[in-house]
């Protein structure tokens, strides 16, 4: 009996360290690791937090330059026809080019079927030398305006009556010119049609 007394101590004290380590140590680790799990979850967030504080910053620095390049967008496509705007913009285009004639014929406005802004194909014709037509196309190429010309003749010679140069040159080109309004069309000035509409 006195010889299993060391044994029957041994098995005793063996399956007490097993509880010990199934009812502490395992719980706790258990514990440890969920804890790990967590400051793993809130680093990851903090690194995300961190990424958006970054770009929301680079975002606040950029800020003047983007409602600078909105506002040129703006007005290179407005959000009415604006005709009146259009053709003062046109005339000061003729008027720094130096050339003898200037006619400006606006099209009705015609919504684009496929995305929402509208087309104005317009008339222009001018006549005068052969600089004062390659500057007004390159007043035209960096109009506030955007403009895209789907026709162009040149032709020599003008009305009697408007020029009496010899090398006077007449170029005659229909040029489109847009506007964000897509329910754009008589009477759209200076909203939308159905705005007008209901005004009348």
């Amino acid at each position: 009996m006195n010889r299993r007394a060391p044994v029957i101590a041994g098995a005793i004290a063996l399956v007490v360290a097993i509880l010990a380590v199934f009812i502490l140590v395992l719980p706790k680790m258990n514990d440890v690791s969920e804890v790990q799990d967590q400051l793993h979850a809130a680093e990851d967030r903090e690194t995300t937090l961190e990424a958006q504080l970054n770009s929301l910053q680079d975002a606040q620095q950029e800020a003047p330059q983007t409602e600078q390049e909105i506002g040129a967008i703006d007005a290179a496509v407005p959000p009415t026809a604006d005709l009146p705007e259009l053709f003062t913009l046109l005339q000061a285009a003729a008027d720094q080019s130096a050339v003898d004639f200037f006619s400006f014929t606006p099209g009705t406005p015609v919504a684009n079927t496929t995305s929402s802004y509208s087309t104005i194909a317009s008339q222009i014709t001018v006549i005068g030398g052969y600089f004062a037509i390659d500057e007004f196309l390159f007043q035209l190429e960096t109009l506030q305006r955007a403009a895209k010309v789907t026709t162009l003749a040149i032709t020599p010679g003008g009305a009697g009556e408007i020029t009496t140069s010899s090398a006077a040159l007449q170029l005659q080109m229909t040029v489109e010119f847009y506007t964000t309004d897509a329910s754009a069309g008589p009477g759209s000035i200076p909203g939308p049609s159905e705005n007008a509409t209901a005004g009348a």
